[in-house]
């Protein structure tokens, strides 16, 4: 049930708040099913980090990626050489600076990220079983909506413009 008052800004506060309550609920309902060898995996939290910012920018420089996840330089080149000897990432360098080092997903590392995509459809996926065909198409707007919000923002955003810069520069 939708609450409203007759004040705009408080009636889109009072509406979010709903939306999270609502996701929490559904977050609080649902079983997530986590494999066992995640669960026995050896890999940190920093790592995962690492493998979703090379996954979502492509290969990038270490400041980039140093940046992108809150750490330092020197922090995020001690994570990004446990993950080469691990096999989920490489290294390369620069063909026109050589002083710049490139990181990339190894195939090992694209396949993680492959089964870590795998399992976040197959939660989506249950999530959906039950709903009717206008229940299906309403989820479908409503995901339309937020994926039009998300490309509108990241257009404008400074960090999209700092990602490609640093891309371009790398």
């Amino acid at each position: 049930m939708v609450k409203t008052n007759n004040n705009s800004k408080e009636d889109y506060k009072n509406l979010v708040r709903q939306i999270l309550k609502l996701a929490e609920d559904i977050y609080r309902r649902v079983k997530l099913s986590i494999p066992s060898e995640w669960l026995k995996s050896d890999m940190t939290v920093a790592q995962l980090r690492v493998l979703m910012v090379l996954y979502a920018d492509g290969p990038s420089r270490m400041s980039s990626i140093a940046s992108s996840i809150g750490i330092t330089l020197s922090t995020a080149t001690g994570i990004v050489d446990k993950m080469v000897k691990k096999g989920l990432v490489m290294r390369s360098n620069n063909l026109e600076d050589r002083r710049l080092v490139i990181c990339a997903l190894s195939p090992q590392g694209q396949e993680t990220i492959n089964r870590l995509w795998a399992l976040g459809q197959s939660q989506i996926e249950s999530l959906l079983q039950g709903l009717s065909l206008d229940q299906l198409k309403k989820t479908i707007e409503v995901a339309e909506f937020l994926f039009a919000n998300i490309k509108s923002k990241s257009l404008d955003s400074p960090q999209a413009c700092s990602k490609r810069s640093n891309k371009e520069a790398g």
